[in-house]
């Protein structure tokens, strides 16, 4: 029965993808919302240290008013390149919390990284969303649901802290998805100076991907000054932000996978820009 269920959901996603837009394959509401780790600090000086992170989605940055995010794919790499283990305080109605304890010096990335399936499903006359990964279909679906409508999905959401001196053993690329390569090291900025950073897809430098780039703080401001960014025919991208304060950058991209399934990747990261 598993088996004949999962050709059954994979003939719809074919049939799906033949007749409708990428974009009605892929759910956009969940999107909708702006995702980031916020840390407490990102440039810490003395032997070790540690940082507080809240994990969270929201309209404004960086305001708790929408939902949590979940610490299921949380992803620390410390500056040997090895996983670091962080403390889970728990999760709220609108934020996660956990501390990363830097007991090494060098460069942390904090990624919330994953990778799967995502659509919507019909059954008993209800419209149902669904998200899972590829061998959950066969099982999670009911097998007599109609309209099954699914993609790929690829979303990464990080932010870095340095303790003591930057550098870049923790910024390797893992090759899926949406990236990005720090010319310009993350925990290195300063307003009014720019910043480069190359975005990656899947490995490969990332031409005309639209960005948006933006301060936080939005609620207290009339315009909320999102600058919108192109980058150039090598993937590059130029920062530059007018004042100190943490900042917000985001993007996405939809294509096909190489199973031909439709697949939606995004990414989204919190930097932090120094005073001179």
């Amino acid at each position: 029965m598993p088996f004949t269920h999962h050709l059954f959901v994979r003939s719809c996603l074919v049939a799906a993808i033949a007749g409708a837009g990428l974009a009605t394959l892929m759910p956009q509401s969940a999107e909708a919302h702006r995702r980031w780790l916020l840390p407490s600090a990102t440039v810490l000086a003395g032997e070790d240290g540690m940082v507080s992170v809240d994990a969270a989605a929201s309209n404004g940055l960086f305001v708790f008013e929408h939902r949590p995010l979940p610490l299921d794919t949380l992803v620390i790499t410390g500056p040997a390149g090895d996983t670091v283990e962080p403390t889970v305080i728990g999760t709220g109605a609108y934020r996660s919390v956990f501390d990363v304890p830097l007991k090494q010096q060098g460069t942390y990335r904090i990624a919330l990284a994953s990778d799967g399936w995502a659509g919507t499903y019909q059954h008993a006359g209800e419209q149902h969303r669904w998200r899972g990964t590829q061998a959950d279909i066969a099982t999670s679906i009911p097998a007599d649901a109609t309209n099954v409508v699914l993609g790929e999905t690829s979303s990464r959401t990080e932010t870095f802290v340095t303790l003591g001196l930057p550098d870049a053993r923790a910024l390797a690329l893992t090759g899926s998805g949406i990236e990005m390569i720090p010319v310009t090291h993350p925990n290195d900025l300063v307003a009014g100076e720019p910043a480069q950073m190359r975005m990656i897809v899947d490995g490969q430098p990332a031409p005309g991907l639209k960005v948006e780039f933006v301060q936080g703080g939005t609620r207290y401001r009339d315009n909320a000054g999102v600058e919108e960014l192109t980058t150039d025919a090598d993937g590059m991208l130029t920062l530059t932000a007018p004042q100190p304060g943490l900042f917000y950058m985001e993007t996405a991209h939809e294509g096909v996978s190489q199973s031909g399934s439709p697949r939606r990747m995004s990414y989204t990261a919190v930097l932090e820009f120094l005073p001179l």
